[in-house]
């Protein structure tokens, strides 16, 4: 699945596709979930679809994404965990995840973020643990609600370059995160700058 499915897709469906693409990211959808978010964000500035609906509808399908983990890792308990367990691909993430939350514990949530899978891992070994839905809710969606800005914001100014950003921030992590969020304060200042620049010479 590439941009080019997610824009066709948005062409057909609207907004449900930039929801249901980020609610069957919690299964596995074969594209990292930054890029659908940034594909929002370069939906909204191509005025495809409105930019605040469009947002608005991205983070539900976040946070609808982390609600189902939970929900399935509280209801289904262990053996959600055991049949990832079995899965050589998922296997490693689930002992990184493990090793978070023995960590830094609940606020490994918010950690997770910076690791693709992980933070898709992670919804289900907090409903296992029982951790108290409003704690989860509260550390998750408060993250989560940054993370989608971000990324939205990231495709709504670069909109030519997401599946790159994407890809990089997919195998790099923490330096990824970090390199985009620098490169998108730099666009905002720049735009800034521009836009002074434009009022003095009127």
């Amino acid at each position: 699945m590439s941009v080019d499915s997610i824009l066709d897709a948005i062409h057909h469906f609207g907004y449900f596709a930039l929801f249901f693409s980020l609610w069957l990211g919690i299964v596995g959808m074969p594209i990292p979930d930054e890029v659908v978010v940034m594909t929002g964000g370069m939906v909204g500035s191509l005025h495809l679809l409105e930019t605040v609906p469009a947002y608005m509808i991205t983070y539900l399908g976040v946070v609808s994404g982390l609600s189902l983990g939970y929900i399935l890792g509280r209801v289904m308990g262990p053996l959600v965990v055991e049949c990832l367990r079995k899965k050589k691909k998922i296997a490693p993430y689930i002992q990184k995840s493990d090793r978070l939350l023995e960590k830094y514990g609940s606020f490994a949530l918010a950690i997770s973020y910076c690791f693709p899978v992980v933070r898709h891992v992670l919804p289900y070994l907090a409903g296992v643990n029982k951790m108290p839905f409003p704690k989860y809710a509260m550390i998750s969606y408060s993250t989560g609600l940054l993370w989608t800005t971000i990324y939205f914001m990231i495709g709504y100014f670069f909109g030519g370059n997401i599946e790159r950003i994407g890809n990089n921030v997919y195998k790099y992590g923490y330096y990824g995160l970090a390199a985009v969020v620098i490169l998108l304060i730099g666009a905002v200042i720049i735009q800034a700058i521009r836009k002074k620049k434009k009022v003095c010479s009127e």
